[in-house]
């Protein structure tokens, strides 16, 4: 039998009787990553969620002896180190590494643990100095934490007060000068608000602010209750290079008891990622989001600070599991799959110029009745013919489910487009366009077209491919009046509301109604690729459906400026 690629990683560290943290957290997030796991034990500790109760260090000598057998023989392609316990065993391990590989670079990530969470003392003062002199100049990733990195910059008299982002900025590229190519300052004790980010980037323009753990642009619709509470108050690592190259990682802060063994857990994921041939950037991203989730899918273990979930990951789950922070994490996906044409559907020059309320009148008379016209001929377009297609397909997604739910789901949508049809009506009265017009308009080539695909999606085997098929106007339209009434909230804001004449249409996009609609079809989404993960293959298919109807519902824009 063939055997698949697996990664050999080797850690050098302590153990943790309970299984949290150190060479038993290392273990475990190596198999979850699909890697081959070897160890070196530096020292033995009695330590449960309560905190450590006893240190025991192993002899150096046997320290060197366990490095040496196991690199003699496997070709491991990443190396990270935990507690070393004292001076010896520090001085010994990077000896040994030194050794080893004259003729090759490797990943190291050195986790610089040096006092436990309880404030046991995990590594001897003295050896402080023999990590940033011996260990550290050919590291590739310094790991610290808060107290870590006071503890480091203070042994070298540098500035070594973290008390903000700004502070944790200085701080990482002073430890820099202590020698690694990069450092990773962890931010989990230090709580930052959106400003703070938004502040200190826009003094330091080189900084890109990796978004992936947050809500993006235009996902207005998948705010919550919950995400917004999340996401009010941040946790950001900073990471810095030696070439310069500066980043930001902020994710929802998590409060949970179940954070024992996370700084082991992260500089165990980045080693993996290294070791897999990722970039120090991407790897840092994936881990960061590991981690994350490790922390909150976690059950509570013990009676203190328990352990994370290491092997959430193993269900090999195409989407991402729905959680607090991240309800919709199929929808998440598929926003940021096509980030580019979601965008310009969403801030559409139509839709801005209907938000400043200057949209040309014949553009809106023509999106609401959409009498196209060509060099040769009239070719009448309508969204109120589309929403008949559209409420014909989802009245078959009724007919395709096999729960009461489902049912439930896809008929009220339908009884919504129906109130929908009779707001068209309402505005097209509103602009002298009367219901006979209307009803006797003819269908362009481009409605038609887009309905039949609408139909001919239904008519095949995966009901959630037309799902996905109807979720791109149906969110949309939500996103649009939400994006709107956003903007019209800020400060010297470009949007006009109160005297705009097309305050009705965004007060129903943006309102109650209408967004009811949109949780629902959020749910519709989220609960049937939860109760049937599709395969990365079926993942496709969704996104690929996801993106045409997202381009002809831009198209639909389009169409409409064209006339002014």
């Amino acid at each position: 039998m063939q055997r698949s690629n697996s990664e050999a990683i080797l850690t050098i560290a302590g153990t943790d009787s309970s299984g949290g943290a150190g060479i038993q957290a290392d273990l475990k997030t190596f198999t979850a990553h699909l890697c081959y796991g070897a160890s070196v034990i530096t020292a033995l500790t009695a330590q449960n969620t309560l905190g450590v109760q006893a240190v025991h260090g192993v002899p150096p000598e046997f320290v060197e002896q366990q490095m040496s057998s196991v690199l003699s023989d496997i070709e491991v392609r990443g190396i990270k180190t935990g507690m070393l316990f004292d001076a010896d065993n520090t001085r010994i391990v990077a000896q040994t590494l030194k050794n080893h590989f004259k003729e090759r670079k490797i990943p190291l990530v050195c986790d610089p643990v040096c006092v436990s969470t309880s404030g046991h003392v995990l590594l001897h003062p003295d050896a402080i100095n023999t990590m940033i002199d011996e260990l550290f100049p050919f590291t590739t990733l310094v790991t610290p934490n808060k107290s870590e990195a006071e503890i480091l910059l203070s042994q070298r008299d540098l500035p070594a007060r973290i008390t903000n982002l700004e502070d944790m900025l200085v701080a990482a590229r002073n430890l820099l000068t202590l020698g690694p190519e990069a450092v990773l300052l962890k931010g989990g004790h230090i709580p930052v608000l959106h400003a703070e980010i938004a502040r200190v980037a826009a003094h330091n323009p080189q900084i890109q602010v990796v978004q992936d753990g947050l809500l993006g642009e235009n996902m207005e619709i998948l705010q919550t209750a919950e995400t917004a509470k999340s996401e009010s108050t941040l946790v950001v690592d900073v990471l810095c290079q030696s070439d310069g190259t500066t980043a930001f990682y902020p994710r929802p802060r998590l409060e949970s008891t179940s954070t024992h063994g996370t700084g082991c857990t992260l500089s165990a994921a980045i080693t993996c990622q290294l070791g897999k041939g990722k970039s120090l950037m991407e790897a840092t991203r994936l881990a960061t989001a590991y981690t994350h989730m490790g922390i909150e899918n976690a059950a509570a273990i013990g009676s203190g600070y328990g352990p994370l979930n290491h092997l959430h990951s193993l269900s090999q789950l195409n989407v991402a599991q729905r959680s607090k922070s991240n309800p919709y994490p199929l929808t998440r996906s598929l926003i940021r799959s096509t980030g580019g044409v979601w965008k310009d559907y969403v801030q559409h020059d139509f839709v801005k110029l209907l938000g400043k309320g200057t949209l040309p009148k014949e553009s809106f008379l023509h999106f609401i009745k959409k009498e196209i016209k060509y060099p040769s001929n009239e070719l009448p377009q309508q969204d109120y013919h589309y929403l008949k297609y559209y409420a014909r397909a989802y009245a078959l997604l009724a007919a395709k489910s096999h729960s009461f739910g489902r049912i439930l789901q896809a008929t009220e949508t339908v009884f919504h487009i129906a109130r929908e049809s009779s707001m068209h009506k309402s505005y097209c009265a509103q602009w002298g366009i009367t219901e006979e017009e209307l009803e006797n308009t003819a269908e362009s080539p481009a409605t038609t077209a887009y309905g039949a695909y609408l139909i001919d999606t239904g008519l095949q085997g995966d009901s959630t491919k037309l799902v996905m098929a109807l979720a791109a106007c149906l969110l949309g339209y939500g996103e649009v009046g939400l994006w709107l009434k956003k903007e019209a909230k800020q400060s010297g804001s470009w949007v006009v509301w109160q005297s705009n004449p097309y305050l009705k249409w965004m007060e129903d996009y943006s309102g109650e109604e209408y967004q009811k609609a949109v949780r629902t079809g959020l749910e519709t989404i989220e609960s049937r690729a939860a109760a049937d993960p599709p395969s990365a293959a079926k993942l496709d298919e969704w996104r690929t459906v996801w993106e045409k109807c997202t381009r002809l519902e831009k198209g639909f824009w389009d169409m409409a400026l064209s006339v002014a």
